[in-house]
């Protein structure tokens, strides 16, 4: 693999970051500026409204740009965000600059992709993509404990101020190892808009939101869940968190390598395993090991969807890809937000606080159907066409149309041959 997928994968640790550490210095945020817990969370709202806003906007307004330029010009804004906020006088003033560290995630993520994809072979674009994504799981095994543990001991202005210094790494990183090109003439807004005009585009977005809303559903109340049922120390939590950062970080290499071989196969399996870990977490949650075994396994399954969609939704949208690529962060947010507050809901119902995973795995049993409704349109859509440019019913494999739409539409292309993503051309610039 290119050596430049290094600066993409420490930008990614950065952003990764700086968006799950707030969830361990709460207390110290809270007690520093004097608010509540539930006030202190608040940032976290801030923060994911900010990656849902960004992404698509500064992804528009920065559409012409080299996608280098772009990057940089991103993790610019990164640095300069968490650094402010490391030094908020109060929590509005914070509340302002978390909003602002979530605009460039987006976008840095939806340029990323396109930029790893490009750097490679196309049987190897989605394994590519996910070392990008490396970054952000491992933020969840090293950055996050790392920054709680510099929080407890010296305060959580401090821990944002690294979290800005990684950002400087990424920067010059990002200087020295991405190759710079031009950016592309023929690339447009209404283009890359018009990507969106795809049904299976939004196949792809839903399967994302409520797919991994699966495991947000589990993941955003397995604290308790360790301490109040499975009887762990509160003080062992930050270590068993990591687990889930682990799982995280081998489900995301296991989907990009499955997703190159077997995308729709792969995805199958991801989302079913994904419901049937959560719902066994529901039985084993009363045992500490159980407990900690599926920890691991919801952040694995959960994981192993995120490269298969990346790579799934350049594929349908073409040669427009920035700007679907930066969607897939906004629905990875709404994913995020879905699986809270529905998990939320039915622990407030009096279901109990393992109850969460139940909602969990029917969010990822959604996602399964919406897979297999995306699959079927593919098909029926190859076949219209088929039939149309053969009168007779048979494909014509001399009839350049009718390969070309099975490629560009379908990932079906014979029934029980498994499909692999197909070569397109990248636009020049990156």
């Amino acid at each position: 693999m290119p050596i430049a997928l290094l600066a993409l994968a420490i930008g990614a640790f950065g952003i990764g970051t700086t968006e799950f550490v707030l969830m361990g210095v709460l207390p110290e945020i809270a007690h520093d500026l004097g608010i509540s817990i539930s006030e202190a969370g608040n940032f976290i709202t801030a923060y994911a409204l900010g990656v849902v806003v960004g992404a698509p906007l500064l992804t528009a307004v920065a559409v012409r740009l080299a996608r280098k330029t772009m990057l940089l010009s991103m993790m610019g804004v990164f640095i300069a965000s968490n650094a402010l906020f490391a030094f908020a006088p109060t929590p509005e003033v914070g509340m302002l600059f978390r909003f602002a560290a979530g605009l460039p995630h987006g976008a840095f993520f939806g340029a990323g992709a396109v930029v790893a994809a490009t750097l490679v072979g196309a049987q190897r674009r989605a394994k590519a993509v996910s070392m990008m994504f490396l970054g952000l799981t491992l933020a969840n095994v090293i950055g996050v404990p790392a920054g709680t543990f510099l929080s407890q001991q010296v305060g959580w202005r401090a821990t944002f101020g690294v979290v800005a210094l990684i950002g400087v790494v990424a920067l010059v990183s990002i200087a020295k190892l991405i190759p710079h090109q031009r950016p592309t003439s023929n690339v447009s807004l209404r283009g890359e808009l018009g990507a969106f005009r795809k049904p299976e585009v939004w196949f792809a977005l839903a399967i994302v939101t409520f797919g991994l809303g699966g495991g947000f559903a589990s993941l955003s109340y397995v604290a308790p869940v360790l301490t109040d049922v499975a009887g762990f120390d509160g003080t062992s939590v930050t270590l068993l968190l990591s687990l889930a950062g682990l799982g995280m970080t081998f489900g995301n290499v296991i989907g990009g390598r499955l997703a190159d071989r077997f995308p729709l196969t792969g995805l199958y399996g991801a989302l079913t395993a994904l419901a049937v870990v959560l719902l066994l977490f529901t039985v084993t949650a009363n045992s500490k090991i159980g407990a900690a075994v599926m920890l691991f396994l919801v952040g694995m399954t959960s994981f192993m969807v995120g490269p298969m969609m990346q790579s799934r939704i350049m594929e349908k949208a073409g040669g427009a890809q920035s700007m679907v690529s930066a969607a897939v962060q906004s629905a990875f947010n709404i994913a995020n937000s879905i699986g809270a507050y529905l998990g939320g809901l039915a622990i407030a119902g009096g279901f109990g606080l393992v109850s969460p995973n139940v909602v969990g795995a029917m969010l990822a049993l959604v996602g399964l159907t919406l897979t297999v409704s995306s699959a079927v349109f593919d098909r029926r859509r190859a076949a219209r066409v088929a039939s149309v440019d053969s009168p007779d019913g048979v494909d014509d494999v001399d009839n350049p149309r009718v390969d070309d739409a099975v490629q560009d539409d379908s990932p079906l292309e014979q029934p029980g041959i498994e499909p692999r993503l197909e070569s397109r051309p990248e636009p020049v610039a990156a």
